[in-house]
């Protein structure tokens, strides 16, 4: 007869397996109490409208991210994909009688062709991400971080051009800001336009991983790759579907981006990629591939918004946020690799 394994052994085990992991959301947890704690003002009606309009891009971008990192691999690119199509949206959308313009002739446009624009040309950057990956078998990492390099350089050379240069693309169309900006109904409980975005995507995406065969064979190929071709799954045409939504929701999310602050440059989307990254896995989706959910990814971004800007609130400095997400990627990260090897 085995030795049994006294309760309160047993009770230990189970309380250290809860606090390891869900380390990483007791931290969040103090953090957010310490920010409230030096600034209650910070708990309010405005700032949580805030933070679901600022949320609303990052959970497009982060969905796009999640699929990849579904299938077992990643997209570091999709910072630089949402500063294109942000700049290429603004050039197209600026008001008529700016000045500076950078396609002085151009007539008014409806909005709704420069963002489909903007959603193609993200689709085929993705794609290409898939070719590489797919088809050439360049591991994931190389392959969007070559792509990063790239369509950095493309973005600078369409946005440094004749004759004002490398200057922040501004003087947006009205129609265009109000796109982001905008709200439905008014007072305190005024809906910003940005969070019905986030939800109609979030809902599509949902669909999409769980009610289609494309979501099925993206977790069996996370899952187990061999398996799956087993299984009859063509992992070519699939990961190529995935790679190309993630792109289209970055030209989506691009687009929003540059109407809701009001301008874009070179530089719009740096290092979205890596709070992408970070909020899905602390929202539960694995590094190692097949494990995700749409709730824990938009949970993930929501915690991670609440952070960034109650640090913001309180006057945290800037670099030192920095340090913070790093420490809360490199923390999450290890705790999904815990879990990992724990399944193994």
């Amino acid at each position: 007869m085995g030795l049994q394994v006294p309760a309160q052994v047993r009770r230990g085990r189970k309380l250290s397996s809860f606090l390891a992991d869900n380390a990483i959301y007791l931290v969040l947890l103090g953090l957010l109490a310490g920010i409230i704690a030096i600034s209650p003002d910070f708990v309010s009606v405005i700032n949580f409208r805030n933070i679901l309009a600022q949320a609303s891009t990052r959970v497009i971008i982060a969905l796009g991210v999640a699929g990849v990192l579904i299938t077992g691999g990643t997209d570091l690119s999709a910072g630089r994909m949402v500063g294109l199509s942000a700049v290429v949206s603004a050039s197209l959308l600026q008001a008529q009688d700016y000045a500076y313009r950078m396609y002085p002739n151009l007539p008014k446009l409806p909005v709704v062709l420069p963002v489909l624009l903007c959603v193609a040309i993200g689709a085929l950057f993705g794609l290409l991400n898939g070719v590489a990956v797919a088809v050439f078998r360049v591991p994931p990492f190389i392959a969007t971080l070559g792509a990063m390099v790239m369509i950095y350089g493309v973005t600078s050379i369409y946005f440094d051009r004749p004759p004002y240069g490398a200057q922040p693309i501004g003087g947006l169309d009205p129609d265009f800001m109000e796109y982001a900006q905008g709200y439905f109904f008014s007072g305190p409980f005024a809906l910003p336009y940005l969070v019905v975005y986030a939800a109609v995507v979030t809902l599509l995406v949902w669909v999409l991983w769980n009610k289609t065969v494309l979501g099925k064979n993206m977790y069996a190929i996370g899952g187990n790759p061999e398996a799956a071709v087993v299984s009859g799954v063509n992992v070519t045409k699939t990961l190529l579907a995935v790679y190309a939504i993630a792109g289209a929701l970055y030209g989506f999310a691009g687009t929003l981006e540059a109407a809701r602050v009001g301008s874009a440059t070179n530089n719009t989307g740096f290092m979205y990629e890596l709070d992408a990254i970070a909020a899905a896995v602390v929202g539960g989706v694995s590094t190692s591939g097949g494990v995700g959910t749409v709730p824990g990814v938009v949970t993930g971004v929501l915690i991670f918004q609440v952070i960034n800007y109650g640090l913001n609130f309180i006057g945290v400095n800037a670099y030192i946020q920095y340090i913070v997400k790093g420490l809360i990627i490199i923390a999450a990260v290890a705790i999904d690799m815990r879990k990992y090897v724990r399944r193994k």
